[in-house]
């Protein structure tokens, strides 16, 4: 009974992982406050995620990755170019630094 059971917890969890997929919400404001810009999901190894409108956001809200780099707006750094600006992991918020916003993003 006792196997029966770790195979059913573990098929169980294997089943849920899509559901905790990375993802990330574009806001206008600072730490993550204003109006909701877009939301971007299944972000981990999508490669370069920009919004399709070409605009930019403040701040980043981001969920479920292992790692994520942060580019800002403006010619050289734009669509992932040039190195990033900040990294994290995990989950939280990233408010681009004073005067530019963030373009552009990858995840892991």
């Amino acid at each position: 009974m006792q196997f029966n059971l770790f195979a059913l917890l573990t098929t169980a969890l294997i089943s849920a992982s899509p559901a905790l997929a990375a993802s990330a919400q574009w806001f206008s404001g600072a730490d993550c406050t204003g109006s909701l810009i877009g939301t971007s999901n299944n972000i981990q190894g999508a490669g370069c995620v920009f919004l399709a409108n070409g605009g930019s956001a403040k701040s980043i809200s981001y969920s479920g990755t292992q790692s994520i780099q942060f580019f800002i707006s403006g010619g050289q750094h734009d669509v992932c170019s040039n190195g990033s600006q900040l990294t994290r992991s995990g989950s939280g918020c990233a408010t681009a630094p004073s005067g530019v916003n963030w373009e552009s993003f990858t995840a892991q």
